[in-house]
């Protein structure tokens, strides 16, 4: 390799038809020599690649030629588009490393090369954080967190020049308040004054959080913390009545059947049943000095602190009383208020 080098040197060297040309010639080609002939890829061929994936907008010989040595970076060709592939014919990257005096590179059956131009991928994440950072504070809309993108068709990745942290440029932006639908069109830069415009229509809504089931929950089942989750719904629909903390529906009982992924409404829950129509309960009667237990037939279902009728068998009386536990009803009378004003004062409860 080194001698073909050699050869040609001398032989641009002798063509030269003044001595102007003469210095020319060597100026250009002598210090290029000698780092070569200096370097490791002296001892090893030129050998032409078959692929190649470029970054940068220019194609230099190092890119197509493996052992360039110190033509490596000289810039011989312009990249395609990001994104692209474009094939360059063996011939053709031949001439120009010749035309920069580098010789005997070994083609094999190479016949052309591809180029591929690497570009950052923005993906469908990435343009629904664009989106939400160009309406987030405007339009009554809230923080970036709070705001669910939602695309009228599945967007591709896109092949963008731009530098790692650059966001794209929107050219024009709208948001509809009233159907929560937005329109923006980007500018995307793909190549040396190339760029593409692409259009993105969609919803874009304010969400806040909410307890939902994770499964299917039946009629009067108890919820525990594994049947529930926390996920973001639109805030339109996450109403007063809509928890949106676990704590505040664990223990209580589904009033009717709830879908999964649904949103909960308190007034989808009631205490849990610890007393069901026709059970047997304890009846507990109680005045000052006198304690009385009774057994009676509940004849409706409730949870704790609930009033419900209940039976007295051996009277056959139908009596009133407040549930105070799996299976106890207090049938207690009530308290006078002035009895009762009277015995907090003796005991020192204010």
């Amino acid at each position: 390799m080194l001698r073909i080098i050699i050869a040609a040197t001398a032989a641009a060297l002798a063509s030269a038809a003044t001595s102007t040309e003469y210095a020319a010639a060597a100026d250009a080609t002598l210090p290029a020599l000698a780092a070569y002939a200096a370097s490791p890829a002296a001892y090893a061929a030129p050998t032409l690649r078959r692929s190649v994936l470029v970054t940068g907008e220019i194609v230099h010989i190092g890119d197509l030629i493996d052992n360039a040595g110190s033509f490596a970076a000289i810039p011989v060709f312009r990249a395609p588009d990001v994104g692209t592939t474009g094939a360059v014919p063996a011939r053709k990257i031949v001439e120009a490393a010749r035309a920069h005096n580098m010789f005997g590179v070994d083609t094999g059956d190479v016949i052309e090369v591809e180029v591929t131009r690497a570009g950052r991928i923005i993906t469908r994440k990435e343009l629904e954080g664009q989106i939400a950072r160009l309406f987030s504070g405007t339009s009554g809309l809230g923080a970036v967190s709070d705001l669910a993108v939602g695309f009228d068709r599945i967007p591709a990745n896109i092949n963008a020049d731009l530098p790692p942290d650059a966001e794209l440029k929107a050219m024009r932006a709208s948001y509809d308040a009233r159907g929560g639908r937005f329109d923006v069109v980007f500018d995307v830069p793909v190549g040396v004054s190339r760029r593409i415009f692409l259009r993105y229509t969609g919803t874009l809504v304010e969400t806040a959080d909410a307890v939902v089931p994770n499964r299917t929950v039946a009629r009067g089942e108890i919820l525990r913390a594994t049947d529930l989750a926390i996920e973001r719904r639109p805030r339109a629909e996450v109403t007063p009545d809509v928890p949106t903390s676990t704590a505040a529906v664990i223990g209580r009982a589904a009033r009717q059947a709830l879908r999964q992924g649904v949103a909960i409404h308190r007034n989808d829950l009631v205490k849990p049943e610890i007393v069901k129509r026709d059970d047997g309960v304890n009846l507990v009667y109680v005045v000052p000095g006198i304690t009385l237990t009774a057994r009676g037939k509940a004849l409706e279902s409730g949870g704790e602190g609930d009033i419900i009728n209940v039976l007295n068998p051996p009277s056959k009386r139908t009596v009133q009383g407040v549930i105070i536990g799996p299976g106890r009803v207090d049938i207690s009378p009530p308290r006078p208020v002035v009895a009762a004003a009277n015995a907090a004062s003796e005991t020192g409860i204010q």
